[in-house]
């Protein structure tokens, strides 16, 4: 529906609810605002939240994340770990991480950091990207999106509503797999005192402590994943397609950012302070990297957010 039809209030014209400026029309109007139209009511979290989690996708992710720490601990009985897949950061992280892979079997502390640590460059963009780009455009797909916008609920409430349920799962992913995995390998490995792959050991709650940190981290990471594939849900109607641009253009970043000659341009690449959270795992915290990424994750996604609201409520959805 592309032109203006007439209101059943008082024959004024009104665009379609698909278009700009119908919400706000509907709250001009007396006999809407005061007894049928109350924005506050449509597509309420708890109804949302309740919906996305019995989705398969979300069942699915849930179910990877749980199973990931026990297959590695298998593993680790069959075949000790080695150093070598720390070698691919360079430089001090490079280090951290090769000690990582080393001492991941020495404690329920050291395996979540490993676990971690192996985890944060895809498999937890693939699932922040899952919850927050499909989140939009899985609606434009089924065709129900139109019918969202028909109930009505206003389009701004739509997407801040779709985003604290899709930043809320991303969030949870991130804490589930860390603490999932401290309890595997506890039960596998023991509770000795974790260590340090740059010297030193932790007592448990300076390990809970330091966990927490890289849990915090992460997760202010993977809002510019969730940035970046929200921005896509809403430029697309194929889920896969905003999922999967947004892991292909961090797959991207990792790439550019391991060309050393790309310096000092590099570190403005939004994934260049992706593992900066191995710097709270030496003898005492270093917060520079870390300020550094928190700031530079904000600045991308403030930007991805301002984008996709912005061409939302300029959009007409017909799909």
């Amino acid at each position: 529906m592309t032109e203006p039809e007439t209101s059943a209030f008082n024959g004024m014209l009104r665009p379609p609810p698909t278009r700009r400026g119908a919400h706000d029309l509907l709250m001009d109007l007396n006999d809407v605002s005061h007894h049928t139209f109350r924005p506050r009511r449509t597509l309420r979290v708890g109804v949302e939240f309740v919906r996305q989690m019995r989705r398969r996708r979300t069942q699915i992710a849930a179910l990877v994340l749980l199973v990931l720490p026990l297959i590695i601990a298998l593993a680790f009985q069959v075949s000790p770990p080695t150093g070598s897949a720390g070698a691919r950061l360079g430089g001090a992280s490079g280090a951290s991480g090769a000690g990582l892979v080393s001492l991941a079997t020495l404690g329920a502390t050291n395996f979540a950091f490993f676990t971690e640590f192996v985890s944060a460059g895809f498999l937890l963009v693939v699932i922040v990207a899952l919850f927050c780009g499909d989140t939009v455009a899985s609606e434009a797909s089924w065709s129900s999106l139109r019918y969202l916008l028909a109930i009505p609920v206003p389009r701004s409430r739509l997407l801040r509503q779709k985003l604290i349920v899709a930043l809320s799962l991303s969030v949870g992913a991130n804490i589930l797999l860390p603490a999932w995995s401290f309890l595997v390998g506890g039960v596998f490995f023991g509770w000795a005192p974790g260590q340090s792959p740059l010297g030193g050991t932790f007592t448990l709650a300076q390990a809970l402590e330091r966990l927490a940190v890289v849990i915090g981290y992460a997760s202010v990471q993977s809002l510019l994943v969730a940035a970046l594939a929200f921005l896509l849900s809403v430029l697309t109607d194929a889920p896969l397609g905003a999922v999967g641009g947004a892991t292909l253009l961090v797959v991207v970043s990792n790439i550019f950012d391991s060309i050393t000659a790309l310096d000092p341009y590099r570190q403005f690449l939004p994934t260049h302070f992706q593992y900066s959270w191995l710097d709270a795992l030496g003898p005492s915290i270093s917060w520079n990297a870390m300020m550094q990424g928190t700031g530079l994750a904000l600045v991308y996604s403030a930007v991805f957010f301002a984008m996709a609201w912005s061409r939302f409520q300029r959009k007409d959805i017909l799909s």
